[in-house]
């Protein structure tokens, strides 16, 4: 839904821009980005952050339950959405986009 949702808004981002196009308003490279709202770099950021926390969810949830034939295939699930979030945490990282500020 998130997908389609996002899709939807940068169709109406582009009907906007084409109808100032049409008006012949100028349109400056700023106006464009505030319209399509494209930072994937902070989206990097926080995918990981939240792919982490679901992992450290699942963990703590599977020494919760207090079974230890569920610690392991819990412990296993939960490494999915860890290497996930280690994965967008490293795209962040190496991006080379970020402007220094303290996170």
């Amino acid at each position: 839904m998130r997908l389609r949702y996002r899709h939807l808004d940068l169709l109406a981002a582009q009907e906007t821009i084409r109808g100032a196009i049409e008006r012949g308003q100028p349109l400056t490279p700023e106006l464009v980005a505030q319209l399509t709202r494209l930072d994937p770099t902070n989206g990097d950021l926080r995918r990981g952050a939240i792919s982490i926390a679901v992992a450290i969810g699942i963990g703590t949830f599977a020494f919760a339950v207090g079974e230890d034939d569920a610690v392991g295939p819990l412990t296993g699930i939960a490494a999915f959405p860890f290497l996930i979030g280690v994965a967008y945490l490293g795209l962040y990282w190496f991006s080379g986009s970020r402007d220094g500020a303290a996170v």
